[in-house]
């Protein structure tokens, strides 16, 4: 496994200890009780991590939901992140992405059977599911990014690791992006390397387990991302393999389409990678993770499109991103027929997909016994 240029800011290590010293006096309050975690009678399952920037929290929760929503009445709460509303909110299929936000509305808008709701209030939220007039048959809650959130007694932890920066190889807030020290890792039931590359050699995989160094109780999955078909964000085209993408052979057999490709998250670089197997031509536009695009960069994205060779251009972007771009009041009309989305699905390597689904369904299972049993004592 090639070293991973994590950068540590080590002029920054004293601010370091000191926020350190904070959160770990706020997990010892926990664990001494001090501050009261609430357990739920429904199975509850946090998937979060550690760490500020990217893991893939959205496409292993979509992947979970995928997998219950078969047999059970799923519901996902999140904070809704840069949302522009406050408290519980439900949403609907025309709910506004800019009340929830835009991960909870491509949720919603994947999966309309869910019950997707948002709190940063999530002891509240789960309340609000589990009440019969709000969100009926609830049974069972996915919580996106709530590692931290310890009010929530989850029955199921998922710590989510990006391959390229090992929490074992990082630091602390300001000198590192870890939100906690590297035991924080043990409240984990399942961890899970995210990113890693398709050609993950077996000594690579011992390198890996060895340096996460969990406990037994602990389980370590391998996840990469595939991308699926590339669809047009408004009507008019039709869905294609980014595979499909081929140069125009009318250009000299050489050089193929011009890709226009925006993102605001928090890493771009594995798009780029997959993208540049079809095209040298790649154009990153990019903006900060869960970016509020303006008009201006609405123009922006319309002067940069029209810089690139017609007949041989088209817009990518993420679903994420998507949701922002397709309500947009500024978005050029010119542009609409060229952009593309291009979503991003889970796939288990050293074929532990099977293991992680039975893992996930025996604690839903047993958890959903559990709190049947509860409901019924307490109704004598």
């Amino acid at each position: 496994m090639s070293e991973s240029p994590i950068k540590i800011y080590k002029w920054l290590y004293p601010v370091s200890w000191i926020y350190g010293a904070g959160v770990w006096l706020r997990n010892k309050l926990f664990d001494w009780g001090y501050y009261k975690e609430r357990k739920f009678d429904l199975p509850v399952i946090c998937i979060g991590n550690i760490t500020v920037g990217g893991t893939g929290k959205t496409p292993h929760t979509e992947y979970l939901i995928r997998l219950l929503q078969k047999t059970h009445q799923v519901a996902v709460l999140s904070r809704g992140y840069k949302r522009k509303s406050e408290g519980f909110i439900l949403a609907e299929m025309n709910t506004p992405v800019s009340m929830i936000g835009d991960e909870p509305y491509q949720m919603k808008q994947k999966f309309p059977d869910i019950h997707m709701a948002v709190d940063k209030d999530r002891c509240h939220g789960i309340e609000q599911l589990c009440r019969k007039n709000v969100s009926p048959e609830t049974e069972v809650v996915l919580l996106d990014d709530a590692f931290q959130h310890r009010y929530v007694q989850a029955g199921m932890n998922i710590l989510l690791v990006d391959y390229h920066r090992l929490i074992c190889d990082d630091a602390l807030l300001p000198a590192g992006r870890m939100r906690e020290p590297l035991s924080g890792k043990n409240r984990a039931n399942i961890v899970i390397i995210t990113k890693c590359p398709k050609n993950t050699s077996p000594m690579e995989y011992r390198v890996l387990t060895k340096k996460m160094d969990l406990f037994p109780y602990q389980q370590l999955f391998f996840t990469s991302f595939q991308y699926a078909k590339l669809h047009p964000l408004f009507n008019g085209g039709q869905d294609y393999s980014i595979h499909q993408i081929k140069p125009d052979i009318h250009i000299l057999l050489v050089t193929g389409i011009h890709i226009l490709l925006v993102t605001g998250i928090a890493s771009p670089t594995s798009m780029i990678e997959e993208l540049s197997t079809v095209s040298s031509h790649i154009h990153p536009l990019t903006f900060s993770d869960h970016h509020d695009f303006s008009a201006k960069d609405m123009e922006t994205i319309k002067e940069e499109f029209e810089k690139l060779p017609k007949d041989r251009r088209m817009i990518i972007t993420t679903e994420k991103d998507s949701t922002r771009m397709a309500t947009h009041p500024d978005l050029a009309e010119s542009v609409k027929p060229y952009i593309y989305v291009l979503p991003i699905e889970v796939i288990f390597l050293q074929d532990q997909e099977k293991s992680f689904n039975s893992k996930i369904m025996d604690y839903v299972r047993k958890d959903s016994r559990n709190s049947h049993i509860s409901t019924k004592q307490n109704t004598y």
